[in-house]
């Protein structure tokens, strides 16, 4: 199964997606990540948190650009997994330490504890619904949905710097075995590839969000 051009949400729009190193690539994956919703909902949300503090369910302690200047190391303990789908939380674990590496300017570690700050996540669900279908009746796409919970405290002060307790994704594939897949596990388990994909999307979003969108 291969993925569609568009990976995220439908929009009127949806040329911007393709931007993915432009700051409007950026601006809208980082909007998904906090607000959860089509374009048009988002950017009303938008508006509305910069009113309203809290308004796209995080929080952050101070009102700089970046992380308070203690932190120099994070530590990124294995996320929980409620959902069926196996190893998806040592993927996409894998994928924020990546992250948070790439950026040059953390030690990232595997541990909870002696670190200034600590990163913990919970994958709640991942859904699959048919977005489109053949003329035989068959899903010809798919959407993707996965919802998580991520925390990043300050160790030292024990205080929140960023949450968001209902982090939604969403990513749309082509469906290319001629079968209906409902289940993620079986999904996944068909390709394997597109849990990487799913993964290192939803990484990047977080990352950038934690780090870049206030």
């Amino acid at each position: 199964m291969g993925k569609t051009t568009t990976a995220h949400l439908a929009t009127t729009q949806d040329t911007w997606d393709t931007e993915a190193g432009s700051f409007k690539g950026l601006f809208l994956r980082v909007l998904r990540v906090l607000c959860g919703g089509d374009l048009r909902a988002g950017l009303a949300s938008l508006a509305l948190c910069a009113a309203l503090s809290g308004g796209c369910g995080y929080a952050l302690a101070g009102r700089g650009s970046f992380l308070p200047a203690h932190i120099r190391t994070i530590g990124i303990p294995t996320f929980t997994n409620r959902t069926t789908v196996f190893n998806v939380e040592t993927l996409l674990t894998q994928q924020v330490r990546s992250e948070f590496i790439g950026r040059g300017k953390y030690t990232v570690l595997p541990q909870a504890g002696d670190v200034d700050a600590q990163l913990v996540g919970e994958i709640g669900s991942i859904a699959i619904q048919p977005a489109s279908f053949t003329p035989n009746q068959l899903a010809s796409r798919y959407v993707i949905t996965m919802t998580a919970r991520i925390e990043l405290r300050d160790m030292r002060a024990n205080e929140v710097l960023w949450e968001n307790p209902a982090v939604v994704f969403r990513q749309e594939y082509e469906a290319t075995s001629g079968k209906d897949a409902l289940d993620p596990a079986a999904f996944f388990g068909q390709d394997a590839n597109a849990l990487d994909r799913l993964s290192a999307e939803f990484a990047r979003a977080i990352v950038s969000a934690i780090l870049e969108a206030f």
